[in-house]
């Protein structure tokens, strides 16, 4: 069974002054999982994505990766693992093209020197085309393989979530966490990412975690779920416990 957990949490704690955004959470991810996490605005959800990806420490407590400890490793190191993430708001570089944003996210992956880099020889030569055609395979797979040179801010709201997911592919991760993906969307836009979100999960062998707002979206896509109010874990399990939890109702599920 500990072999097929990929991601742990161990009371788990972030504190910002006297206010806990995150209070002694504990919780296991499995690998090819869909993990949703849901609660309220200022629930803590985007802290816990924040702690997982290195952004800020825990004020105490253990995250642990494939059985090593990453509680106190920087993003860079992080992403070198394997986790990846999007941002509830977008950060892609607007000036750059499409191409440009998703070749950048592979740096991890290049192995030239900057001297052999700068010079042109080998190997950067090889894995700068390497790095091309990946990016646009990834592109491709989000629908914006012929837009690959336009800048980034020139794309629509929507079309920049999908370069984001494009770029946080580029990374090669195990783990894809996914800010809000459905924000703004309708609900065609909705329906169509969440078999997106399946697809994505299938042929990358991904473990997907995401946090997302609209519950209808999270309760059929998701095998499990985690609800926070004010910091704490009030419930975590199947989509239909989690829906008939009477504390999840109270806080969260009950004006839906």
């Amino acid at each position: 069974m500990t072999n097929d957990i990929l991601l742990e949490a161990k009371s788990l704690t972030r504190r910002f002054g006297g206010l806990v955004a995150v209070n002694n959470i504990s919780f296991i991810v499995k690998k090819h999982e869909i993990f949703g996490l849901i609660g309220p605005n200022g629930a803590g959800k985007t802290t816990l994505f924040n702690l997982i990806t290195g952004l800020i420490p825990p004020s105490s407590g253990q995250l642990t990766y494939q059985n090593q400890e990453i509680s106190q490793l920087h993003p860079h190191q992080i992403a070198a693992l394997g986790i990846a993430r999007t941002f509830q708001n977008i950060r892609l570089f607007g000036e750059l093209s499409a191409l440009e944003n998703t070749i950048i996210a592979r740096h991890l992956h290049i192995h030239s020197n900057i001297l052999t880099g700068m010079m042109g020889v080998p190997p950067a030569p090889a894995e700068e085309r390497k790095s091309k055609q990946k990016a646009l395979e990834l592109l491709e797979l989000v629908g914006l393989q012929k837009r690959a040179e336009e800048k980034a801010k020139n794309f629509a709201y929507g079309d920049q979530r999908r370069l984001e997911i494009a770029r946080a592919l580029a990374l090669e991760p195990q783990i894809l966490l996914l800010d809000e993906p459905a924000a703004g969307m309708n609900p065609s836009e909705k329906q169509q990412l969440s078999e997106f979100i399946r697809n994505l999960r299938d042929r990358f062998n991904l473990t997907i975690i995401l946090i997302e707002h609209n519950v209808p979206l999270v309760m059929g896509l998701c095998d499990r779920i985690a609800v926070l109010d004010f910091g704490n874990l009030i419930a975590l399990g199947e989509p239909t416990m989690v829906k008939n939890n009477p504390a999840v109702i109270e806080a969260y599920l009950g004006n839906e």
